[in-house]
């Protein structure tokens, strides 16, 4: 799939997404599945984060006799480019370790640097930084899940590839 078309079953309507698609975007209950800073091209180039997770692209009320909520689910790859200013806190003690996105959220830039503010806030985690923009590339077509998580067979494993289904 090529951005600008669409997965109609699911709703997706594309692809490929980036910083200026972020107002559409919803993170919330996104799993990362894992993590990668990726050093930048050139020396001196700032790098990359990136992030496995399974994004979310529609949650689907229940049907009566259903009661539970079932979701529109693809494996994806989440690229931040230009990362700097990396400032976080994991605290698991007691709960299980799981990285869950309650929400991603930019804030413009209060001084004379042009990177925006992004801050991804989890309910067992808390990850600040400053980037230029990000990529989020949808790597399968939609699945429908009854469960807010793909297993691992169904995701095809951890992959941080940069190319959308097609």
């Amino acid at each position: 799939m090529i951005a600008g078309t669409t997965h109609a079953e699911s709703g997706l309507s594309k692809a490929v997404w980036s910083d200026t698609d972020f107002d559409e975007m919803e993170w919330h209950q996104v799993t990362i599945h894992g993590l990668c800073v990726q050093p930048g091209a050139t020396d001196g180039a700032l790098p990359r984060l990136m992030l496995d997770i399974d994004y979310i692209i529609r949650w689907v009320y229940p049907v009566e006799p259903e009661k539970h909520f079932t979701f529109w689910i693809s494996p994806a790859t989440l690229v931040f480019e230009d990362v700097r200013d990396v400032v976080g806190d994991l605290s698991f003690t007691g709960l299980p370790l799981s990285l869950d996105i309650d929400q991603l959220r930019r804030a413009d830039p209060q001084d004379a640097e042009d990177a925006p503010h992004w801050h991804i806030e989890g309910q067992s985690f808390d990850l600040r930084f400053r980037a230029s923009g990000f990529r989020q590339y949808l790597r399968q077509v939609p699945q429908h899940s009854p469960r807010l998580v793909l297993t691992p067979d169904a995701r095809g494993g951890i992959a941080f590839t940069e190319t959308a289904f097609a």
